[in-house]
């Protein structure tokens, strides 16, 4: 849940002392201003790619994600949801290099050998 105590939990664990933050402007954020450098506000329509350029971006590709990849998500796995949205979206300009990534990394992996147990 985005409440203070969440937030300030997270900005001590994932965020340098006084680094710069940006966000929408929600109340429940202004406790960054405690410990960062804090820019809130609250940004008109027509300056969304001014302001915030990505996450408006970033958000609606994991919403559709979400929503035609596995049409329903909960909680318990979210995480890993993230996680591959995450590395998909950091590959989506060199998709076409995947498969011959994938053969390199089979060719210099050293091969795996199963011993079969005396019994």
């Amino acid at each position: 849940s985005v409440s203070a105590g969440n937030i300030r939990q997270f900005v001590q664990r994932h965020l340098l002392p006084w680094q710069t933050t940006r966000t929408d402007g929600l109340m429940a954020l202004r406790v960054l201003g405690e410990t960062q450098h804090h820019e809130g506000r609250v940004t008109p329509p027509e300056q969304l790619d001014e302001w915030l350029p990505w996450v408006h971006i970033a958000i609606g590709n994991l919403k559709a994600f979400l929503l035609g990849t596995y049409h329903g998500v909960t909680g318990k796995y979210l995480q890993e949801y993230l996680d591959e949205f995450i590395y998909r979206f950091t590959r989506r300009f060199w998709e076409p290099e995947l498969p011959l990534r994938l053969l390199n990394a089979c060719m210099d992996h050293i091969p795996v050998r199963l011993v079969a147990e005396k019994g």
